[in-house]
Protein backbone atom coordinates (compact mmCIF):
# COMPACT_ATOMS: atom_id res chain seq x y z
CA UNK A 1 0.00 0.00 0.00
CA UNK A 2 1.52 3.30 -1.00
CA UNK A 3 1.05 6.42 1.04
CA UNK A 4 1.32 10.05 0.09
CA UNK A 5 4.46 11.49 1.61
CA UNK A 6 3.76 13.49 4.74
CA UNK A 7 0.16 12.30 5.07
CA UNK A 8 -0.94 10.09 7.94
CA UNK A 9 -3.79 7.63 7.39
CA UNK A 10 -7.10 8.82 8.77
CA UNK A 11 -10.02 6.97 10.20
CA UNK A 12 -12.78 6.49 7.65
CA UNK A 13 -16.46 5.82 8.19
CA UNK A 14 -16.00 2.05 8.30
CA UNK A 15 -12.26 1.41 8.63
CA UNK A 16 -9.96 2.62 11.40
CA UNK A 17 -6.41 3.74 10.64
CA UNK A 18 -3.91 0.90 11.16
CA UNK A 19 -2.19 0.83 14.54
CA UNK A 20 1.58 0.56 14.68
CA UNK A 21 2.43 -2.75 16.33
CA UNK A 22 5.50 -2.39 18.54
CA UNK A 23 8.08 -5.07 17.85
CA UNK A 24 9.98 -6.65 20.69
CA UNK A 25 13.60 -7.62 20.30
CA UNK A 26 12.78 -11.10 21.68
CA UNK A 27 11.01 -12.82 18.79
CA UNK A 28 10.43 -15.88 20.99
CA UNK A 29 7.72 -13.90 22.80
CA UNK A 30 5.89 -12.98 19.59
CA UNK A 31 3.42 -15.13 17.65
CA UNK A 32 4.56 -16.48 14.31
CA UNK A 33 3.87 -14.67 11.07
CA UNK A 34 3.53 -17.01 8.11
CA UNK A 35 5.17 -16.58 4.72
CA UNK A 36 4.40 -18.65 1.60
CA UNK A 37 6.92 -16.88 -0.65
CA UNK A 38 9.28 -19.88 -0.84
CA UNK A 39 6.60 -22.58 -1.01
CA UNK A 40 7.77 -25.39 -3.29
CA UNK A 41 5.78 -25.93 -6.50
CA UNK A 42 5.77 -29.74 -6.22
CA UNK A 43 5.03 -29.91 -2.49
CA UNK A 44 2.83 -26.85 -2.22
CA UNK A 45 -0.80 -25.80 -2.32
CA UNK A 46 -1.47 -27.17 -5.81
CA UNK A 47 -1.08 -30.73 -4.51
CA UNK A 48 -3.52 -30.20 -1.64
CA UNK A 49 -7.22 -30.99 -1.78
CA UNK A 50 -9.78 -28.57 -0.32
CA UNK A 51 -9.80 -30.31 3.08
CA UNK A 52 -6.01 -30.04 3.35
CA UNK A 53 -6.15 -26.36 2.35
CA UNK A 54 -8.82 -25.76 5.00
CA UNK A 55 -6.70 -27.63 7.57
CA UNK A 56 -3.70 -25.47 6.64
CA UNK A 57 -5.67 -22.24 7.12
CA UNK A 58 -7.06 -23.49 10.43
CA UNK A 59 -3.61 -24.53 11.63
CA UNK A 60 -2.02 -21.21 10.67
CA UNK A 61 -4.72 -19.39 12.64
CA UNK A 62 -4.30 -21.67 15.67
CA UNK A 63 -0.50 -21.31 15.65
CA UNK A 64 -0.74 -17.52 15.29
CA UNK A 65 -2.53 -17.34 18.65
CA UNK A 66 0.56 -18.62 20.52
CA UNK A 67 4.09 -17.28 20.98
CA UNK A 68 7.13 -19.01 19.52
CA UNK A 69 8.11 -19.95 23.09
CA UNK A 70 4.75 -21.67 23.66
CA UNK A 71 5.06 -23.49 20.33
CA UNK A 72 8.61 -24.62 21.13
CA UNK A 73 7.46 -26.11 24.44
CA UNK A 74 4.32 -27.80 23.04
CA UNK A 75 4.24 -31.46 21.89
CA UNK A 76 5.52 -31.94 18.33
CA UNK A 77 2.39 -33.84 17.27
CA UNK A 78 0.20 -31.16 18.84
CA UNK A 79 0.73 -27.46 18.11
CA UNK A 80 4.47 -27.75 18.69
CA UNK A 81 7.21 -28.32 16.17
CA UNK A 82 10.28 -30.46 15.70
CA UNK A 83 13.65 -29.79 14.11
CA UNK A 84 14.25 -32.03 11.09
CA UNK A 85 17.77 -33.33 10.47
CA UNK A 86 19.05 -31.94 7.15
CA UNK A 87 20.43 -35.38 6.23
CA UNK A 88 16.92 -36.88 6.29
CA UNK A 89 15.62 -34.76 3.37
CA UNK A 90 14.67 -36.57 0.16
CA UNK A 91 14.30 -33.29 -1.77
CA UNK A 92 16.83 -30.58 -2.48
CA UNK A 93 17.01 -27.86 0.15
CA UNK A 94 16.86 -24.44 -1.54
CA UNK A 95 20.24 -22.70 -1.78
CA UNK A 96 19.05 -19.64 0.16
CA UNK A 97 18.63 -21.83 3.28
CA UNK A 98 22.14 -21.94 4.71
CA UNK A 99 23.59 -24.77 6.83
CA UNK A 100 23.11 -22.81 10.09
CA UNK A 101 19.32 -22.62 9.61
CA UNK A 102 17.18 -25.23 11.37
CA UNK A 103 14.41 -26.75 9.27
CA UNK A 104 11.33 -27.33 11.39
CA UNK A 105 7.99 -29.08 10.92
CA UNK A 106 4.54 -28.30 12.26
CA UNK A 107 1.62 -30.70 11.67
CA UNK A 108 -1.14 -29.18 9.56
CA UNK A 109 -3.42 -31.99 8.37
CA UNK A 110 -3.48 -34.99 10.67
CA UNK A 111 0.20 -35.83 11.05
CA UNK A 112 1.15 -34.33 7.65
CA UNK A 113 3.85 -31.71 8.26
CA UNK A 114 4.45 -28.29 6.81
CA UNK A 115 8.20 -27.77 6.76
CA UNK A 116 10.10 -24.52 6.71
CA UNK A 117 12.30 -22.31 8.81
CA UNK A 118 12.04 -19.56 11.39
CA UNK A 119 13.39 -16.13 10.44
CA UNK A 120 12.92 -13.87 13.48
CA UNK A 121 9.16 -14.18 14.15
CA UNK A 122 8.41 -15.31 10.56
CA UNK A 123 7.86 -18.97 9.69
CA UNK A 124 8.75 -19.36 6.02
CA UNK A 125 6.88 -22.42 4.75
CA UNK A 126 8.82 -24.35 2.08
CA UNK A 127 7.04 -27.72 1.81
CA UNK A 128 3.62 -29.19 2.60
CA UNK A 129 4.59 -32.84 3.08
CA UNK A 130 1.08 -34.30 2.76
CA UNK A 131 2.31 -37.64 1.29
CA UNK A 132 5.33 -37.90 3.67
CA UNK A 133 7.86 -37.71 0.80
CA UNK A 134 9.90 -34.60 1.65
CA UNK A 135 12.00 -36.17 4.40
CA UNK A 136 12.52 -39.57 5.99
CA UNK A 137 9.96 -39.74 8.78
CA UNK A 138 11.38 -42.91 10.34
CA UNK A 139 9.18 -43.88 13.26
Amino acid sequence: MSRIKGKEPKKGKRIAAPQQIPSTSNHDLEPPVFCLRYLDKTYGLDGCDKDEKAALASTLYKLSQLSWRQLRLAPRHGVGYEIIDRNSFCVAIPKHITEDVDLIAFRFSGLAPMVGYKDREIFRIVWLDRAFQVYDHGN
